[in-house]
């Protein structure tokens, strides 16, 4: 071997791991991330450190579980309200009109109220408390159906359910400019 070519192998030897030759991914910001074992690892050793385990199980926190969500979609026109399971599967879906209303008398508040009624009783009736750990009420749209939900959930047909509710958000559409509105209608 020539001078140089044992000079080029001596400073290979010495010089650190690169990320690709030890099997971590490097993004654009050439930040090192290291594999889940390496990282559950540090966190172990750590955990040592302090004298406290990180394990889940030991810690005494069971898998996290995902709410159920009770959609409450309330036009002027009807109100429909579907519970699902986390996954997003429907296990109860009704409508003003699936009870008995028919015209315009299913976008009434006394439907609405009714209908939040049967639907709380059809959860007690399938015994669904038991599977629904957490709740998510999701509100739609700013009919009367709206405001009767609201009163079933604070009144006493809630009153099983009202405990299980760890959060409430409003997913009414909003338009930003969007398509064109109707023409007004003129009367005369």
């Amino acid at each position: 071997m020539t001078p140089s070519a044992v000079a080029d192998q001596i400073t290979q030897d010495q010089s650190p791991p690169t990320p690709a030759s030890t099997g971590q991914a490097v993004n654009s910001n050439n930040f090192v991330a290291n594999s889940p074992s390496k990282n559950s690892a540090n966190l172990d050793s750590i955990g040592r450190m302090i004298g406290k385990s990180s394990s889940r199980s030991q810690l005494g926190v069971g898998p996290v579980r995902q709410p159920h969500h009770l959609h409450v979609y309330s036009t002027k026109h009807n109100t429909h309200i579907t519970l699902t399971s986390p996954s997003r599967q429907p296990l109860i879906s009704v409508s003003s009109g699936t009870i008995g209303f028919r015209k315009a008398m299913r976008g009434s508040y006394d439907a609405a109220y009714q209908l939040g009624s049967y639907v709380m009783g059809r959860i007690q009736q399938q015994g669904l408390l038991t599977q629904i750990h957490q709740l998510e009420i999701v509100l739609r749209d700013f009919g009367p159906g709206r405001e009767a939900v609201t009163k079933i959930l604070l009144g006493s047909e809630g009153k099983n359910i009202r405990g299980l509710v760890v959060r409430v958000c409003d997913a009414t559409r909003l338009k930003f400019g969007g398509t064109r509105g109707k023409k007004p209608r003129r009367l005369g």
